[in-house]
């Protein structure tokens, strides 16, 4: 006999099943009693325990637009959920055709983030703007549409709730600082999001390293490997690509500072990066660039400094190195603040309370 169809499939076609919010949005499910299946990109031993996955090598975009079309038809889950804009027109019809409840997870504000992709220009530029202009108003209409911030679209929706990209305290691993400083990065890496600034801030602190945790954007990769061979930063930056979350806050336990460098952008300038919530939950003190809403956190935990350039973070961390009472100071505000701010209980719990209900009806 073949298995039980599951109660929801998370379906995706450009997303690595190591992906956080995948894994976070799966853990509140299974915490609800509810079997998951899932379906995207990389090694399925990489995806959420307890889960049924299925992934296949990434490939190009002709094999992404083929994912998009057959995945939402390939499930049997009573309620779809979809990641990617790409896939919302053919799980909207396979929800209307095969009578399924449909959600939609619309986690970036996606017309903002192709000014920040380098592919995005000419014909597929154009054709990836007409998709995200057609999934955001089919995104709309869904059984249930989840937003990760309230300022990302669509903004009207038949039911629409928030779930900020908060942590999921049960993957993250705080630990005392090591003897050696180490400051470290997770998430996707690219020169928008800091990658060259990071390097060029560990150059000037010859003390410290630096671990980098997430995939390296195609356009950047030659350039990254040939600047961390030069003489200045040879062998104290570490790559360690894409990680699932608990061996990414595995690889952070012990560091002593986390960094979030990302440039003023279109896709960035209202962005609430999920990494500043979870070093300062992990109780490492934060290095940031002066954006908007990550300056007002900064500011109202206590939890790190404010900088405006690699040379003003590289005096940081050389000042931390030589004093680790300072670098003291800033681990109990961002303790404190994160027990105050943050519970046990996440945004994703509500969600998974919502999908549950959508079951029942």
């Amino acid at each position: 006999m073949g298995q039980a169809r599951a109660d929801v499939a998370i379906i995706s076609s450009g997303h690595d099943v190591a992906d956080a919010r995948l894994h976070k949005i799966t853990a509140a499910l299974l915490r609800r009693g509810l079997s998951v299946e899932i379906a995207g990109l990389g090694d399925a031993a990489a995806g959420p325990r307890d889960a049924r996955v299925r992934s296949v090598p990434r490939g190009g975009m002709a094999a992404r637009a083929v994912r998009a079309a057959v995945l939402p038809w390939r499930v049997g889950a009573h309620v779809l959920v979809t990641i990617d804009p790409d896939v919302i027109p053919m799980a909207r019809a396979a929800g209307v055709v095969r009578r399924r409840k449909v959600v939609v997870d619309v986690h970036e504000d996606y017309a903002r983030l192709l000014s920040d992709r380098s592919w995005a220009s000419g014909l597929l530029g154009l054709g990836a703007r007409v998709v995200v202009r057609m999934s955001t108003s089919l995104a709309a209409g869904a059984d249930l549409t989840v937003v990760a911030d309230g300022h990302i679209p669509p903004r009207t929706a038949r039911r629409r709730i928030v779930v900020e990209n908060l942590p999921d305290m049960a993957l993250l691993s705080p630990g005392a600082p090591e003897s050696q400083p180490r400051a470290v990065y997770i998430g996707d890496l690219r020169s928008s999001r800091g990658l060259f600034d990071m390097v060029e801030t560990v150059a000037l602190a010859p003390d410290w390293t630096l671990d980098l945790v997430g995939p390296v954007a195609a356009a950047d990769q030659q350039a990254l490997e040939e600047r961390v061979r030069r003489p200045d930063v040879a062998g104290r930056v570490r790559m360690h690509g894409r990680q699932p979350p608990e061996q990414a806050w595995q690889i952070a336990r012990g560091a002593w500072a986390g960094l979030v460098f990302l440039h003023e952008t279109p896709a960035f300038r209202e962005a609430m990066p999920t990494k500043l919530y979870e070093y300062l939950a992990s109780g490492l003190p934060v290095l940031s660039t002066r954006l908007p809403r990550q300056t007002a956190v900064v500011e109202e935990s206590g939890g790190g400094l404010l900088i405006d350039g690699p040379a003003q973070a590289a005096d940081v961390l050389r000042r931390w190195a030589h004093d680790p009472d300072e670098l003291e100071t800033y681990r109990k505000a961002a303790r404190r603040w994160s027990e105050r701010k943050l519970s046990e209980h996440t945004p994703y719990d509500e969600l998974a309370d919502a999908v549950a209900g959508l079951i029942k009806t």
